[in-house]
């Protein structure tokens, strides 16, 4: 990936289709954005995306090949890669229900008599982990009138598959190397791949070695055509780590968000400043996604009262976020994240959330801004009580001619200009292109030393009330100041022409 800011959107929500949102990055954003997210753009009959049918077309709501390709032609492109799961509208699975064990297809599923043949005992029920309040199959009826209980993690519509059966490998090397080669796309997200390994007696979620095979196979795959692997995984922070000493592989780090927030609501960045000593560098950071803002992510990073404090200011301070949307009753897919926009989440306080975005930018990884934060958007009451689904409260879709007009106000304006300084001032090394790379970690996840990604000091107040940060590369250095007691950020530059104080 590109070492710089990269955009997160939907194919719809900043305009109408894939060609108005390339025309507005290209007119408003090229300073400010090196690559961009494009959350599915594949036909798909739920989860906005995320239940694909197949990744041979695109969608013809969005556009077609052609205007993903251009896309990617200026900026470069990420997309994303169902590991667990495909459409129960999908040829694939439509021939097995038609076919039955004559389908070529058959074992590319995963019916739940396959894995327990005398029914599912209870002790190994209870080691399963669900982030829905049911059982992780459904029933499903065959063209010959039988019944089947069949793996189904998520919504009813996304069937899982098998990947490590003969069929679901072949599977794997066809749909994801088609993918791979594809003209513009330069990283491709494993999305939810924790959940692919399911093995009888264990929680049937990240099982080694099983999972470090299956990314093995994955680089095999992708290496073959230059592009990078992110590996998408909601949980403990340490998956992460586990995860970063893979090769061929980016991370996310998915407890950023959660540690910034409490920085904020307490004062006190300890624990965030703890955090950014020990976390890997080749990783991915967010402050907000599509998803919700991940709390099990911190498990550790904070203590059961400061993570049961940060979400308790974070519903006060979100003024019209309401806890119900993030249960069942919203069809919350995550019982382990919070439905809010970050800005939001912030109280909207434009000096707290540029405090929040410029602590991301200076921290090592490459950073991602989803497209609601890109214009620092509140939450979307109105729509999350149409459709009753609690994450719609962060999915705002924007017509041009919205966003144009959100582009004008103050604190946008403001986090242009921060995207466009972490994009272009040379202590950060941006323009290199920054891979998922090997490093030997210690028992304790500790690091040997810093590469050019990582920052050359950091240091934390006494009381936690600031954090400095400093970034170097060559002859350019670029430090940041964090004061939570007043939510003010400046940053200081030296490089050959000279110096600058500034606050964000």
């Amino acid at each position: 990936m590109i070492n710089g800011v990269h955009l997160i959107t939907y194919p719809d929500s900043l305009g109408r289709n894939v060609s108005e949102l390339h025309s507005f990055m290209k007119r408003r954003l090229s300073n400010c954005m090196s690559g961009l997210h494009l959350l599915p753009f594949f036909p798909s009959v739920a989860d906005r995306g995320f239940a694909p049918t197949t990744y041979r077309e695109v969608d013809s709501a969005f556009g077609c090949w052609r205007d993903v390709e251009m896309l990617g032609n200026d900026f470069e492109l990420t997309a994303d890669f169902m590991m667990n799961h495909v459409s129960a509208q999908s040829t694939w699975f439509l021939d097995w229900l038609e076919k039955g064990k004559d389908s070529r297809w058959a074992d590319l599923f995963i019916p739940v008599d396959k894995l327990f043949p005398d029914g599912v005992p209870r002790d190994e029920r209870a080691l399963i982990y669900t982030r829905k309040p049911r059982d992780p199959w459904v029933p499903v009826t065959f063209g010959d009138g039988s019944v089947r209980n069949v793996w189904c993690t998520f919504f009813g519509e996304q069937i899982d598959v098998d990947v490590f059966s003969e069929t679901g490998m072949r599977w794997l090397e066809e749909e994801l190397g088609e993918l791979c080669a594809r003209r513009g796309i330069g990283t491709i997200r494993l999305d939810a791949i924790g959940y692919t390994t399911k093995k009888r007696g264990t929680r049937f979620f990240f099982e080694e070695p099983e999972i470090v095979d299956l990314l093995a196979r994955c680089v095999s795959i992708s290496e073959r055509h230059g592009v990078t692997l992110l590996p998408e995984v909601h949980e403990h922070f340490s998956y992460q780590e586990r995860l970063a000493g893979w090769a061929g592989v980016m991370i996310y780090d998915f407890a950023l968000p959660m540690l910034l927030l409490y920085a904020c609501f307490s004062g006190n960045a300890v624990p965030l400043g703890d955090w950014l000593l020990r976390r890997p560098e080749n990783c991915v950071t967010t402050l907000d996604t599509h998803d919700g803002i991940g709390v099990v992510d911190v498990a550790g990073l904070l203590s059961p009262k400061q993570i049961e404090f940060t979400v308790n200011e974070l519903y006060e301070k979100g003024s019209n976020v309401n806890s119900r949307y993030s249960t069942a009753a919203f069809e919350n897919l995550d019982i382990y994240q919070i439905n809010c926009t970050y800005y939001s989440a912030l109280g909207g306080n434009d000096d707290a959330y540029m405090a929040a975005r410029a602590l991301q930018f200076f921290a090592p990884g490459i950073p991602q801004v989803y497209y609601v934060g890109l214009l620092a958007g509140s939450n979307d009451v109105e729509l999350v009580q149409r459709t009753r689904h609690g994450r719609d409260i962060n999915r705002h879709g924007y017509s041009l001619e919205e966003a144009e007009a959100q582009l004008e106000r103050p604190v946008v304006k403001r986090l242009l200009r921060l995207m466009e300084f972490r994009n272009s001032f040379k202590a950060f090394g941006t323009g290199r292109t920054a891979v998922g790379a090997k490093v030997d970690l210690g028992t304790d996840g500790s690091k040997p030393g810093r590469d050019g990604r990582g920052f050359q000091e950091m240091n934390v107040s006494e009381g936690g009330e600031t954090i400095t940060i400093v970034r170097s590369w060559g002859d350019y250095r670029a430090s940041l100041r964090v004061d939570f007691s007043e939510f003010s950020a400046r940053i200081e530059t030296e490089g050959p022409a000279g110096r600058e104080n500034f606050r964000v």
